[in-house]
């Protein structure tokens, strides 16, 4: 049976980096159903109690939390914003987290991170990392890529041979717990 995949890059950039390499990822796992979101299409008002006891929670908190439920496994690449999250992702996990249950649902995760530069996005995933060791006992690997634009190819994926053994040494864990 396919293993149905959701990944995303914790970013809002219409050239985010680390959805390609969330989506490089998910197609490297096989015999997958691999679903791509793009924060883009779950904008919502910057969460607040006020906003929410106003409206409830956005449809939209509601379709995102939805595909996780779906999902037999949860690959995420964050995006580093002054050594934290992305402003986009941490209102979809705000309003996200005033539902019922684990925002993750307990599913499997895969936790990257990619940048730029030299630290890869170190700070925002050890913040991850650091986060949800408390709401989801599930984070089976993951993965920083410094240097991205020299490190990656969008045809051939990470392109240096270490960096790539490290890569699918964590991928294996995730894949080998779906």
């Amino acid at each position: 049976m396919s293993k149905k995949i959701l990944a995303f890059g914790a970013s809002s950039s219409i050239h985010s980096i680390n959805k390609k390499f969330a989506t490089f990822a998910a197609n490297q796992i096989t015999d997958a159903t691999v679903t791509i979101l793009d924060l883009n299409d779950f904008e919502m008002p910057i969460y607040s109690v006020d906003r929410e006891v106003a409206g409830g929670i956005p449809d939209l908190a509601k379709q995102f939390k939805a595909q996780i439920q779906a999902a037999d496994g949860i690959i995420v690449s964050f995006a580093e914003h002054n050594g934290s999250f992305t402003a986009a992702y941490k209102n979809i996990y705000d309003w996200m987290s005033r539902m019922e249950g684990s925002v993750w649902e307990e599913q499997l995760m895969l936790l990257l991170s990619t940048s730029p530069g030299g630290r890869g996005g170190k700070g925002v995933l050890a913040a991850a990392l650091s986060t949800y060791q408390w709401s989801n006992k599930n984070i089976v690997g993951h993965f920083s890529l410094p240097f991205f634009n020299q490190n990656f190819s969008e045809q051939g994926g990470i392109t240096d041979t270490t960096l790539l053994a490290g890569f699918k040494e964590q991928l294996a864990l995730f894949e080998g717990a779906l």
